[in-house]
């Protein structure tokens, strides 16, 4: 048992620290199951997506203001004059239905941006499981985007490419050309937060609207992709494995929110380029490690 919660803690760790950041956290789990492993294959596979759910709260969290379209600070300017004489069930019902247009605007880009990734992934969910879960694919993908990071933000330093520091104003076709680059992501090693910052940096979006959007576009995306194995596996899963599973989604959580917090403060101020070196060292490391082993 206690050998188990010290798996728990490490897979936890690992993912916490690596799904918000552009490395891949899934490509690093792959990894690290070489050597910490949940009991049982199905059982292991399972629990690494589930905990992504942990992660996902924490961005829930940090962004609830800016994501609630009936914050009261933000629909105050749409009440009429007579608000504080209503009565309570009058006001509910008032700021039910008059919410926050930007935050809807900025909702419904993430519903478009969030489409690739739900059709392609009902489609080849079970064949990336079967096929693509590989230390080999990882190492490769670490190495592709690596290389595509420096190569981005080499780009944009030259070109100034910016256009966008306002999700809510990026134009549907560019949102739904960002939601094909997540796509990319079902690849294990590629890393969705990677393939989402570079491909939104790419069409425009600056650093810090790219990053965040690219945890916005996480909320619906691993929440489908959660609740995709918690429905093929919910059955399978014994009472302790819900406990292993319930305690690596808390800790993940704890360690997202801290993280997703100082990488915002980190690239207000600096590009991407060490998390490119990083993937490609980890890639020749890897390499070199199953060449031999």
């Amino acid at each position: 048992m206690i050998v188990d919660f010290f798996k728990v803690l490490i897979l936890s760790l690992v993912e916490g620290v690596t799904e918000f950041l552009p490395v891949s956290s899934t490509g690093h789990l792959i990894l690290v199951n070489q050597f910490v492993k949940m009991e049982g294959e199905t059982f292991s596979n399972a629990f690494n997506v589930i905990i992504q759910l942990g992660a996902i709260l924490s961005v829930v969290v940090i962004y609830f203001k800016r994501l609630n379209p009936w914050d009261r600070e933000k629909t105050s300017k749409y009440f009429p004059k007579n608000y504080d004489k209503l009565n309570g069930q009058s006001r509910a019902y008032y700021r039910l239905t008059h919410p926050d247009r930007k935050t809807i605007e900025l909702w419904k880009r993430v519903i478009v941006g969030v489409l690739p990734a739900m059709v392609l992934g009902l489609l080849f969910d079970d064949f990336i499981d079967e096929h693509l879960f590989k230390p080999m694919v990882v190492a490769a993908m670490l190495l592709v985007w690596g290389l595509v990071i420096i190569f981005v933000e080499k780009k944009n330093k030259r070109e100034n490419r910016v256009k966008h520091d306002n999700i809510a104003m990026v134009s549907y076709k560019t949102i739904l050309a960002i939601g094909f680059f997540q796509t990319l992501a079902m690849i294990p090693g590629t890393s969705r937060s990677a393939a989402t910052i570079m491909g939104a940096m790419i069409l425009g979006l600056s650093r810090s609207a790219a990053a965040e959007f690219s945890f916005f576009l996480a909320i619906p995306t691993m929440l489908g992709a959660t609740l995709l194995k918690v429905v093929k596996n919910f059955s399978g899963f014994t009472g302790y494995q819900w406990v292993l599973i319930l305690v690596g989604m808390l800790l993940s959580f704890l360690v997202a929110y801290f993280v997703i917090k100082k990488f915002m403060a980190y690239i207000r101020n600096n590009d991407f380029i060490p998390f490119g070196i990083y993937r490609i060292i980890l890639s020749v490391l890897v390499l070199v490690y199953f060449l031999i082993f």
